[in-house]
């Protein structure tokens, strides 16, 4: 039985890979082609366009719905290999890989936005053309977020901006490492749970 899970476990694997190279050609828009590319193409859509269709999450002009595609099929590849390794699993093992599922998703929101709002930063500090598509893609994915920060911090009062963009860093650094203690203390906490 560990043999069969373990092979799902590298089934599920490969086909994460496969689906990282499609997402990674995706950005080169029509310039990557070829009879490879189809058969990628055929192999991976049908599970991304699903869970473009169930999940459309939109940050300005990216989608990040394949992120919840590739965190359920990590999730999936975990559970099957710790299936091939203990040929056990229990609720605590479950719940503990769902916390570490979710928190790759809250965890690489963050660390986006970061990156998002210190490249909103520079072209401010560098007086950059801020009117470009590019600037402008940034601004519509960086101020919803500083906004919400600015107010849960300032409230009515309104910050300079630069006090806006480093706050909001701060925060969402604070709240990413501290999240991160918590779910490992938690992970440790339903690991250990018998059924």
């Amino acid at each position: 039985m560990r043999f069969i899970f373990g092979l799902l476990s590298a089934a599920v694997g490969f086909y994460s890979i496969l689906i990282f190279i499609r997402i990674i050609f995706s950005w080169f828009g029509g310039s990557v082609r070829g009879r490879l590319v189809d058969v990628l193409n055929r192999i991976t859509d049908p599970y991304l366009d699903w869970w473009r269709q169930k999940f459309n999450f939109r940050i300005g002009v990216l989608d990040l719905s394949v992120i919840f595609a590739i965190v359920f099929i990590s999730f999936i590849q975990r559970i099957f290999y710790t299936l091939s390794v203990s040929e056990r699993i229990t609720i605590g093992i479950i719940l503990s890989e769902i916390l570490f599922s979710l928190w790759s998703i809250v965890s690489f929101i963050g660390i986006f936005f970061i990156i998002i709002i210190l490249l909103r930063a520079i072209a401010y500090l560098t007086s950059r053309n801020i009117y470009s598509p590019f600037w402008g893609a940034i601004d519509s994915m960086s101020q919803p977020i500083m906004y919400k920060m600015n107010r849960l911090f300032f409230g009515r009062r309104i910050g300079g901006y630069m006090k806006g963009i480093v706050l909001s860093v701060l925060l969402l650094a604070g709240i990413l490492i501290g999240g991160r203690f918590l779910v490992i203390i938690l992970t440790d906490i339903f690991y250990k749970f018998p059924i």
